[in-house]
Parts: structure tokens; sequence; C-alpha cells
């Protein structure tokens, strides 16, 4: 059915099931016997096929990109539909690429598809790049928190289509850390492609309903609107733990890591390492210099994740997080004790934060608040009303019940 939002079109499909799922009040891991099975967009060929045949479509993809044990890519291409075009974003279309590096151009060697980059020397597709194109196709696995830049891409992507009049086309997929949400709200003067828009650090919302955000409150280049089309999840409420069933990039291998990504991704910018050259990337913390605890660990180069990894080949003392996982969703809340714990440790004689903090915190503030000493508590409340406003615009963009 069409539906009229906020003064734009785009295509909502539901299937007429009832929806039950594990509730977010289990642990992560934990389901149903009865549960229905979350299936994300993608695999509804049915539904969205029709829609691209005749067509000649963009895709921006990834390995997240998956039906099954097939990669979106090859089911379009055997069922005849026409992908003149990949759009590669950051790690690059099969994955290979560690965090920042450049992504080449090139062909897909698999398929003979053309693969652009659009995260090179270029985070936002050329006119040429979508020359000729008919639909832009997004398919990515996103895991709901502001500075993993794939909601970033899909922004970039969104307005170029939208300054071309080519309809843009999101085949959702479920946030795994969908059931809450937290942290500081950006501050626009902190925007980069880290933080493009004035969500909190933990936004609650799949990559279908944030498109749908950047719509409706017009954060498009002079205040464009997509063509816009979000093909929904099955099965799927904010409530749900969703396993996923590919990492969705180099360093967050398994759901441990999705889960604690966004109390860890802090440290980036700061003197800790989170295990990026280990065989637990955002999973442990430590540093050098920091008391002993009973747990080291060793970073060293490892290709297609981290060649050169914070405090390579040198001993860690630190926290193995791995257990914490068992309650950590059932708070739904950042955990920011291990920032504070560590900078008291290292204030003295290290410069602890770097300018990245700030973008990655998306605010002045919560830098400050560590070095004059506040707790977590006091940390926390002062979100508390930008939150609040936050979630009245998130509302009205929400496709999934909340339970």
């Amino acid at each position: 059915m069409n539906i009229k939002f906020s003064g734009y079109w785009f295509l909502l499909v539901f299937l007429c099931v009832s929806v039950r799922c594990a509730s977010g009040t289990q642990e992560p891991g934990s389901s149903f016997s009865d549960a229905l099975p979350i299936v994300p967009a993608a695999h509804g060929t049915q539904v969205y096929f029709p829609l691209l045949e005749g067509k000649t479509i963009a895709l921006v993809a990834n390995p997240t990109s998956r039906i099954g044990e097939d990669h979106l890519l090859d089911t379009l291409l055997s069922a005849g539909i026409d992908v003149d075009r990949v759009l590669a974003p950051e790690h690059g279309f099969r994955g290979e690429a560690e965090a920042g590096e450049y992504v080449e151009s090139g062909i897909d060697e698999r398929t003979g598809v053309r693969v652009v980059s659009i995260y090179g020397a270029n985070r936002k597709p050329s006119r040429k790049d979508l020359e000729g194109v008919d639909l832009v196709l997004f398919d990515i696995q996103d895991v709901g928190v502001r500075f993993y830049t794939y909601i970033s891409t899909m922004h970039l992507v969104m307005e170029r289509c939208a300054e071309m009049d080519i309809p843009f086309m999101v085949l959702d997929r479920p946030n795994p850390n969908g059931h809450y949400v937290d942290g500081p709200v950006l501050e626009m003067e902190h925007q980069s492609f880290v933080g493009m828009h004035p969500v909190p650090l933990v936004h609650g919302m799949t990559p279908g309903e944030f498109a749908l955000m950047i719509n409706g409150e017009r954060w498009l280049n002079n205040g464009d609107t997509a063509d816009l089309t979000v093909i929904p999840v099955e099965n799927y409420t904010h409530g749900c733990f969703y396993e996923l069933p590919v990492p969705p990039s180099p360093n967050l291998p398994n759901m441990t890591s999705v889960y604690l990504y966004p109390s860890l991704g802090l440290f980036e910018g700061t003197i800790i390492s989170i295990g990026r050259g280990t065989p637990v990337p955002f999973q442990v913390v430590g540093h050098p210099h920091l008391n002993e605890t009973g747990f080291t660990f060793t970073p060293k180069p490892v290709p297609g994740a981290s060649m050169n990894p914070k405090h390579n080949n040198r001993l860690c003392n630190g926290w193995d997080l791995r257990d914490t996982v068992k309650y950590l969703n059932k708070e739904g809340r950042l955990h920011l004790g291990w920032l504070i714990n560590t900078y008291n440790q290292l204030s003295t004689g290290h410069n602890y934060f770097n300018s990245f903090f700030y973008k990655l915190a998306g605010n002045s503030a919560l830098r400050e608040q560590v070095e004059q000493g506040w707790s977590e508590e006091q940390i926390r409340e002062s979100w508390q009303k930008d939150l609040e406003a936050f979630m009245k615009i998130r509302e009205k963009y929400l496709i999934y019940p909340e339970q």
C-alpha cells in the first residue's frame, strides 16, 4: 500500500502475520519455541522483485547483504535483474578492507559487475557514478550506533538520488541494539562522517526507519527529500534480540562485540585499546600502564581487520568484558564506568583523550564531565532532556512496535 508521509511518498509492505519474538527482557541468544523467525526484507523477493524488473539498478551492499547463504547480488543477477554496478562502502563490497582504509573501485571478480567505491576519494557518489541508473537499492546490516558509518553512507547516497531524481529503496534489516535509546545527542558543530545527524549515540532505529527520519526531518542538502521506498522486516519488534547471521564488519566478529560496541566505541578517541589486533576486538579494554588486573592481551597486526593496532606488540593490562553481556542488554544502556575508571588511572602523565573523541561523543561536554570527575549517574542525567526530545521525533518514523 502507498502511504503519504511527511510530504513524500514511500511504500511499506506489511505481511499479515502475528508478531512474536524473543523479548527484550530475555538474555541475548535466548528464544521462545513459538517465536516466529525474524525475516530481513531482502528475503521477501516476491515483494520487491516486481519493483525492480525492467530497471537498471545500482546496489549499495557489503558482505551482510545476503539471502541465506547467497549474496543479494548473486540472487538479483540469477533472477535476471539488471544490476549495472555496486556502490561499496567502508570495508568494501566483500568486506576485505579494515576500518578507515581506502576502498578501491574495480570489478567484482565473482560476477564481473563494476564496483564503485564510496569510501575512497568520494564518500558521496558523483553524478557520473549514478548516470543511467533507474533505482538505487540499499541493503546493509547496521548495528544502531551513531558512529557506525553505514547510516552516513545511506544518507549521502540518498542525497545524490534526491538531486538526480533517482528512486531509493531500502531493504530493511533488524537493529541488534534496537531495544534501547541512550547517550548524548550529537551537537551539529561536531558533525562528521562518524556522526551526521542530531541523534543519540544509540538511536534505536533500523536503517529503514532512519531513512524515513532523514527524509521527514529534511536533513538532506537544501531540505531535499528522496523518492524513498522501504521494504520492512517481517516479525520484528524493537523488543526483539536479533542474532546477526553475518559479522557486520571485520572488528565486530560476534554478538558480544555488537552488544559492547556502543559503550566501547568511545575508547577509539582515547589511548585505551579495545582489542583491535586480537581475536576479541570490542570485547576487552586495556593499556600498558593500567593497574594489573590478572587479564592481559597483546595487540598484533591482523590482515583485513587492523594492520597497525593501538599499542601494537605491547602487553596491555585490562579487563575481559565478554561476561558482561549476560546482563548488558537487560539494562538497555550505555556503560561509562570503564571509561571513567581508565581515565582516573591514566589521566596523570598521559594525554588520555584525542580530538577524535569529540566526534564520537558528538559533544564537548562528555570529555569535560569525565575530566571534572562527574559520576556516571550525573553524566547520564545531563542527557535526559535531549533524549526525551529525540524520542518524540523518533516516534514519528517507527515502522515496528517497541515491544
